[in-house]
């Protein structure tokens, strides 16, 4: 008779202590802090992975990259899936272990060693906040990190994409990684340096071809940031100034803005006038005073804050995090949001707005070939908002989905590149298939 995941997990686990291939737990607090992300900000995945409702049956934590491929070995030999796990601060569901089995807690990985040449390589659970504090004391500055900077390299690379850094640098798949160290799920209990373009099927595919032991990417030597704030009466007059900001002999880190609805809820170090429209800029300190005069030119330049931690905290109001807090502040509503790119999100608002029942509010991100958005909503249920997504497309908006789990970035490649690394498919089982039953995700800005 076959026997279960479960009974098949307690024999892996036993054999991973065993062989002192990480700390083993079966603490069902810790299983069910570690089952889940931060999906819960869509109302969509609140529905489908809720909390409690997928479980793995082991937590294991490696420290030392040596056992990562010894741990994989076991699972492989006892068919058991395994799922991996930075700090959970992922948005999608990617870290569900929807067949249970073992959850990969990648956070003991977390070394730091910045290399002759300008690149770092990090442990796949070192966190941002510290990979940045090593870099900036060695002279050098991340191209790119999330807006949830407490993130780990491995989740981010993994399953990130874009972030502060973005307007210059683009994504995680345009340069910034340089190699990483690879484990495959194939029973060889191997792993090998992956360079090139053979990183494409392990970069934003959420560990269904190998796990990140640990990644080598690109810095810049630094700069000294600052954190600029400007408040304006309309739309347009932010617009004006947000699209300017390409022209900066420097380009920002950072450009976001917010129209008067999300800016209550924003935890701003300054205030904020919830009345008007709020642009929030990471600018390198020689284009600091050009960026405050083009804020006072069509609105007001409330403040410049030179701290470089100030920073850190503009950029912790970027992306979905604005949505986030309006959520928290607004708990009687459901609230959604859908990442779109697009110049109609500067030129044509009220047609974007008209595609969802109001209240819709736009927050805008700005990238090199023109802005972002985080469009937001009521929810009224799952069909009506993908009924929203071939409108915003007939608008020119491209849109990307936070609102299912699986592998949206080279389906086919990583499909292929699994058929070798994942022979058994038992790595992060139900996030690769070329047929998702909802396709709700296209890329935008991805090259």
């Amino acid at each position: 008779m076959r026997t279960t995941i479960a009974e098949r997990t307690a024999r892996a686990a036993a054999e991973i202590t065993r062989i002192g291939a990480g700390t083993v737990s079966t603490d069902p607090a810790l299983i069910m802090k570690v089952s889940s992300d931060w999906s819960r900000m869509s109302p969509v995945l609140q529905e489908k992975v809720p909390p409690g409702r997928y479980l793995a049956d082991a937590v294991v934590r490696p420290t030392e990259p040596g056992q990562v491929p010894a741990l994989l070995q076991v699972a492989f030999d006892h068919d058991v899936p395994v799922t991996p796990r930075g700090a959970g601060t992922g948005n999608y569901g990617q870290a569900t272990p929807f067949d249970g089995g073992i959850l990969l807690d990648l956070r003991g990985l977390d070394s730091v060693t910045v290399n002759d040449g300008g690149t770092i390589t990090a442990g796949a659970g070192a966190r941002i906040t510290a990979i940045d504090r090593v870099a900036r004391a060695a002279g050098r500055d991340i191209w790119i990190y999330p807006s949830t900077k407490s993130s780990t390299i491995g989740g981010f690379v993994g399953g990130g994409s874009a972030g502060t850094g973005s307007i210059e640098r683009g994504t995680t798949s345009d340069g910034y990684v340089v190699s990483a160290l690879v484990a495959p799920m194939d029973g060889s209990g191997t792993m090998r340096r992956v360079t090139g373009d053979e990183l494409t099927p392990y970069v934003h595919t959420y560990g269904v071809t190998g796990i990140l032991v640990d990644v080598e990417f690109r810095t810049d030597p630094a700069r000294e940031w600052v954190a600029v704030y400007g408040a304006f009466t309309s739309y347009a007059d932010v617009v004006a100034v947000h699209r300017s900001l390409l022209d900066l002999p420097q380009l920002p880190r950072l450009a976001s803005a917010d129209e008067p609805a999300l800016v209550p809820t924003l935890p701003a170090p300054v205030a904020l006038d919830p009345e008007r429209h709020s642009l929030r800029v990471i600018a390198e300190a020689s284009t600091a005073d050009e960026v405050a005069a083009r804020m006072a030119s069509g609105g007001e330049h409330v403040a410049t804050l030179a701290d470089y931690t100030e920073t850190d905290r503009l950029s912790g109001m970027s992306y979905n995090h604005p949505v986030w807090f309006l959520q928290r502040g607004n708990p009687h509503r459901s609230w959604f949001h859908m990442e779109s790119g697009g110049t109609p999100l500067w030129d044509a608002p009220d047609a974007v707005r008209d595609v969802y029942d109001g209240p819709v509010h736009i927050h805008l991100e700005l990238f090199r070939h023109g802005p972002g958005a985080m469009i937001v909503a009521g929810y009224q249920g799952e069909a009506a908002m993908l009924a929203g997504i071939p409108r915003l497309e007939a608008l020119g908006v491209g849109i990307h989905s936070p609102h299912q789990w699986y592998v949206d970035r080279n389906v086919g490649l990583a499909i292929e590149t699994a058929r070798l690394t994942d022979p058994k498919g038992l790595l992060n089982p139900g996030k690769l298939t070329a047929a998702p039953p909802v396709d709700t995700r296209v890329n935008i800005g991805v090259r």
